[in-house]
């Protein structure tokens, strides 16, 4: 076999050794160019979806939870819009009687509906028993039910019912007596109730006069009778000069009331005086007073 010729250098020289193809791998980033991104779901979120979805119990929890914030939503809203309201009329009665007072709507239906509907079943409002008007520490209890708002030109709307009761303790009755009756008031250092009898005792200084009166309801408005005088009452006090006055304390008393409220009875306790007025179907007058401005 013949041996192949040897190399010369200059055929050495020019003997090009093949380079080694380049490592496989991505592609070189070009400039300017963004990677593609590639979304990787964590292994399980699809089916931990889909198996909420079919679970029932999953299911109703999450019902119970929706309703269970609504009717969160919808207490708050009805305790705040409640709690205003009761503040507002409690404010207007304050401004009436010139006494703190509470107010409170009926629970049923609740407020919410009550309000959109222009329909309010039943008011309570309470004075603190400072004075109601001018009536020195008298209490007024008034129930009011039946509202409705829906008014015309000439009314705000219609109160079916409202019946306030009146406490006068003896002590209130004898200062009020005191700054409203000049004629018997400087004279009066005492005041008693009897309840047995259903009269009110006023007593002059050291017991040197005396006059008896008698509450009663006339014409749907309080009178106070004279029964008897006593002392130097009756040489001072003639019974024809102190009833006109007696009349007209009883007339300045009550002449104010709104709403048409009459009296119904009066009671006279070991402790003071208990009247009952009342009114039925009365008209909401349009007024300017800045008592109900805000209601």
């Amino acid at each position: 076999m013949p041996v192949p010729p040897p190399v010369t250098g200059t055929e050495a020289a020019t003997t090009r050794i093949p380079a080694a193809p380049p490592p496989a791998g991505p592609p070189p980033e070009v400039p300017g160019t963004d990677a593609p991104t590639t979304a990787i779901e964590a292994p399980g979120t699809q089916a931990r979806s889909t198996s909420v979805l079919r679970d029932p119990l999953a299911l109703v929890l999450i019902f119970v939870t929706v309703i269970a914030l609504a009717l969160a939503g919808l207490i708050g809203a009805e305790l705040i819009a409640r709690r205003i309201a009761d503040n507002k009329v409690a404010k207007a009665t304050e401004c009436v009687v010139h006494d703190k007072a509470s107010a409170s709507f009926g629970v049923t239906p609740p407020f919410l509906w009550q309000h959109i509907t222009g329909n309010y079943t039943n008011i309570s409002i309470h004075t603190a028993g400072n004075q109601v008007k001018d009536a020195k520490q008298m209490t007024a209890d008034l129930n009011i039910s039946d509202v409705d708002l829906h008014g015309n030109g000439d009314s705000k709307g219609t109160i079916g019912a409202l019946d306030a009761t009146l406490t006068w303790p003896a002590a209130g009755i004898k200062e009020t007596v005191q700054s409203m009756v000049p004629i018997l008031g400087n004279l009066v250092s005492d005041l008693k109730t009897n309840s047995r009898d259903g009269t009110v005792e006023l007593k002059g200084a050291f017991g040197l006069a005396t006059v008896v009166v008698k509450p009663e309801v006339v014409n749907g408005g309080l009178s106070l009778q004279v029964q008897k005088l006593t002392g130097l009452g009756a040489l001072t006090l003639p019974r024809e000069s102190l009833q006109p006055e007696l009349d007209r304390f009883a007339a300045e008393l009550t002449k104010r009331y709104p709403l048409g409220l009459r009296a119904d009875s009066i009671e006279v306790t070991d402790t003071g005086v208990v009247a009952r007025f009342s009114t039925r179907n009365a008209s909401i007058p349009r007024s300017d007073d800045p008592c109900f401005a805000n209601l």
